[in-house]
């Protein structure tokens, strides 16, 4: 229905940037747990189960918001939880194998943004060509200063990690924006109130 209705415009999940860049983490995710995570493992499951519910409730939640603005709120709210103990289950990967947490101005993290990838296949290669190079950022220094190649584990999970941030930032700020429409305009309750308000007060035809 159009906004002007009683349910409005609402369902487009696909087109959320949020949406896109947290399937994208799941793609990756389910890559990521297959190379490098035991198949029978709860770390396993729990990783590749936080990263489809970060999916799963962005969806639903706008599917949800033509009649439940609270609702929205909420599973976009359960969606960002999910992302985050994702981002904790890659960074506590990386500190179990003593592999570096990349910082965020480590220029390869921006690399990686600008890249602008849209499969994991893409991220896969983007980890490769890091893998290979031997420029800045394509090495790190030892505590006795020799050139140490980082290895594909430490490379996959921080692509990951950077993925994960930007999806988290996007829900940051896809939740100020509900919550700011929830106070002011309300839900679906105070939306019926006011069409039936303005029926009450036309003229009869």
């Amino acid at each position: 229905m159009s906004s002007d209705g009683l349910i409005p415009q609402h369902g487009g999940y696909r087109h959320l940037k949020s949406f896109q860049v947290a399937q994208l983490a799941y793609d990756v995710t389910i890559r990521f747990c297959a190379r490098y995570v035991d198949k029978r493992s709860r770390t396993h499951d729990q990783m590749t189960q936080a990263a489809r519910s970060g999916v799963q409730n962005i969806a639903e939640g706008s599917k949800v918001s033509g009649t439940s603005k609270k609702m929205e709120l909420k599973l976009t709210n359960v969606a960002r939880a999910s992302l985050e103990e994702l981002r904790l289950d890659y960074e506590d990967f990386l500190r179990h194998r003593e592999l570096p947490l990349w910082l965020k101005e480590d220029p390869r993290r921006a690399d990686l943004i600008a890249r602008r990838c849209t499969t994991a296949e893409a991220v896969a290669q983007w980890v490769r060509e890091q893998h290979g190079q031997n420029g800045p950022g394509g090495l790190k220094r030892t505590n006795n200063a020799h050139a140490v190649r980082p290895t594909y584990p430490e490379i996959a999970a921080n692509a990951a990690l950077t993925l994960i941030a930007v999806a988290c930032s996007l829900l940051d700020r896809q939740i100020a924006a509900q919550a700011a429409a929830f106070e002011k305009d309300g839900g679906f309750t105070e939306r019926l109130y006011r069409i039936r308000s303005n029926r009450r007060t036309e003229p009869d035809s």
